[in-house]
């Protein structure tokens, strides 16, 4: 055993040294352009591949603009079309109704770094003259405003994460050295996770953008340190009636990787149902988390044990467990909370239920249409000051107009029809293989609701011609919340088969994995009720993306069945000994500290991706975070438990076990 160990340290100390570097190379081949992500089904994506006919390369537009109270000077001009040499950029074009502004639009080539490009403009405005606001705008600057609020992925979001998870596990454990242990197990896992997902990433064979590489980060923290307690925990249970500490790292080691690989197994299949989404950036996401999960899953069953074999009681040091001493998890606070449970037990789940609706009834105030673009940053980024101030001189839409592929022959028809309610102007703008290319302005910001509105108008205006299509980055923005709202209807009953399914097999029952299912189903409905008051009334977030309730589902299910399988699997294995209520009672006292520790740290964990200015991963953080709390101390300390005993034998139904 010891041998063996060592070997298996060693083995983890040059692949970490290998695959470290990778966790920071990640947004190297991160896509943060939301049109990649469409299907090839979607309208904006057919009209995207259709203007290859008219354009020889995808420039991507950036646009410049300037104002100054009072009107521009000659001097003013001047500096605004210098802005654009050495780009592809148009003529100065004035403000239609006043003299106060102006702007370029810069094509900038889709071959370079577009970040780079960005800051070469933005850097230019240095110079400007004296009293000139001069802001870089449109979808290349909200691109590279998105890949620097991306930024602290690699620095800050570790750092946050890595510190609450040590500060969490100093105090559990009150130990100097095993928050140092449990670390360098996470920090492997996000090393070899990162190598695989770098390698896919890179090679086309998933998507990655930043909000799936921050998620990764947190998943893998997360989960790596809730199975790294689970392990700990025993072990630390099994010193107290083993003297040799190789025989208890087997037995703690025997004893935890059912639960441990079923929790990870549900995780990653739950994951894993994201691949059945339209969206390429949800497909990417199910298998970059399910790789965090197993590589979680490996390095605290192979690189851990191996390191708690070696170092035994001086891992908990100062307080190490001794030989013959009692274990304080039946008689502290889970004992206690274990008899209550067992006195009332039907009060008990009546009324953590009646509590878990009450939230579930603020649901349908959940605001999850979609949101602007610009209101996805939480900070205030250039590109959304440039957009407010063409918005107060030019109409909306200028410099990223809405696009209509349409036949040549009806080309007058196409031009009549698309003048709806919400275009400030409408014009042809070339030919190309018995097709025209028509450019509408719509009169509204392109990533705004109206401007959305207006696109839907177009499109029931226009789509009865022949084979006319509208695209463009509005377009782009509506496909993907219509995309995003498909997904959620599909996506969440496939979840819910599939966790049942392994729940099914893991426990040898059906009654318990449906009850198990209700109860974090109905915790979802309650978090996400608990969220809309929230972002509502206390943040006042204009909204959510339609995928936000998807992820959250994803999310508080897959972990939310971890702490119940963690419960659960102790559960069934005191009853076979003990009988269902004094086997539930005893797997709750045995596990309620070490599940309660693990919820605090997942929670925790995902409480740090709000360190980043995205409204997304701000609204995953809050919901993922109040969600696991609810699971773990509401729904697996009390509702779980008590209709477990409420119940009786019969939970285990079919299964003879009583």
């Amino acid at each position: 055993m010891r041998v063996l160990a060592g070997v298996l340290l060693v083995v983890w100390l040059a692949l970490g040294g290998f695959t470290g570097p990778y966790a920071g190379k990640l947004s190297e081949v991160a896509e943060n352009d939301s049109s990649a992500f469409l299907p090839n089904s979607a309208e904006s994506t057919q009209v995207a591949e259709l203007q290859k006919k008219f354009q020889r390369t995808n420039a991507i537009p950036a646009i410049v603009v300037v104002e100054r109270s009072g009107g521009l000077t000659d001097e003013d001009r001047k500096f605004l079309a210098d802005r654009g040499k050495g780009f592809q950029a148009s003529p100065v074009i004035p403000a239609p109704n006043d003299k106060d502004a102006a702007q370029i639009v810069v094509l900038l080539d889709p071959s370079k770094e577009v970040r780079d490009s960005v800051v070469q403009l933005r850097d230019g405005a240095r110079g400007a003259p004296a009293g000139l606001t001069v802001l870089v705008t449109g979808p290349a600057a909200q691109v590279a405003d998105l890949v620097e609020a991306f930024g602290g992925i690699d620095g800050l979001l570790l750092i946050v994460a890595g510190a609450v998870v040590a500060l969490i596990l100093l105090v559990v454990y009150r130990s100097p050295l095993l928050p140092v242990v449990v670390l360098v197990s996470a920090v492997f896992a996000l090393g070899l996770a990162s190598f695989v997902v770098y390698l896919l990433a890179k090679n086309d064979v998933l998507a990655l953008n930043g909000q799936s590489q921050g998620i990764l980060s947190i998943l893998v923290f997360g989960a790596a340190t809730d199975y790294a307690l689970l392990l700990v925990s025993r072990f630390r249970e099994e010193l107290r009636d083993t003297e040799d500490k190789y025989t208890a790292i087997r037995t703690a080691w025997r004893g935890t990787i059912e639960p441990i690989a079923a929790s990870a197994g549900t995780v990653i299949l739950g994951v894993l149902c994201l691949l059945f989404s339209d969206l390429d950036s949800n497909k990417g996401l199910g298998p970059v988390a399910a790789i965090g999960i197993g590589a979680a899953l490996l390095t605290t069953m192979t690189f851990l044990p191996a390191t708690l074999a070696l170092i035994g009681r001086g891992a908990f040091w100062p307080f190490s467990p001794k030989l013959g001493s009692p274990h304080p998890e039946t008689t502290g606070l889970w004992g206690r909370v274990a008899g209550l449970v067992r006195r009332r037990p039907r009060a008990i789940w009546i009324v953590t239920a009646l509590v878990l609706l009450a939230g579930a009834a603020f649901l349908p105030q959940l605001k999850a249409s979609g949101t602007a673009q610009s209101d996805v940053f939480l900070t205030e980024v250039e590109s959304v000051a440039g957009q407010e101030v063409l918005s107060r001189h030019f109409p909306g839409g200028t410099g990223s107009p809405t696009v209509i592929i349409a036949p040549e022959g009806r080309t007058a028809e196409v031009l009549a029809k698309s003048k709806v309610d919400g275009v400030a102007d409408v014009r042809p703008s070339g030919t190309a293989d018995g097709l025209v290319r028509i450019e509408a302005t719509l009169k509204d910001a392109p990533d705004s609701d109206a401007a959305v509105a207006t696109v839907e108008r177009i499109r029931a205006a226009v789509h009865g011609i022949d084979d006319t299509k509208v695209g463009g980055q509005t377009a782009t923005l509506l496909d993907t919340r219509t995309t995003s709202e498909h997904d959620r209807l599909l996506i969440i009953p496939i979840v819910l088969v599939v966790i049942f399914l392994v729940l099914a097999l893991l426990l040898r029952s059906l009654l318990a994995p449906l009850l198990l299912i209700a109860t974090v189903v109905l915790s979802f409905a309650a978090t996400m009720g608990v969220s809309a008051l929230v972002f509502n009334h206390v943040f006042d977030f204009p909204g959510s993306d339609p995928v936000v309730p998807l992820f959250g589902f994803v999310f508080l299910v897959a972990l939310g069945i971890d702490y119940n399988i963690f419960l659960m699997t102790r559960v069934r294995e005191e009853t076979q000994r003990l009988g269902t209520v004094e086997g539930t009672l005893r797997g709750l006292s045995l596990t309620g500290g070490v599940i309660t520790s693990a919820g605090v740290v997942l929670a925790a964990t995902f409480a740090a991706l709000a360190v980043l200015p995205i409204l997304f991963l701000t609204q995953i953080a809050f919901i993922v975070a109040f969600g696991v709390l609810l699971d773990t101390l509401l729904v697996r300390s009390l509702l779980v438990p008590a209709l477990s005993v409420d119940i009786g034998g019969r939970i285990w139904w079919p299964s003879k076990l009583r």
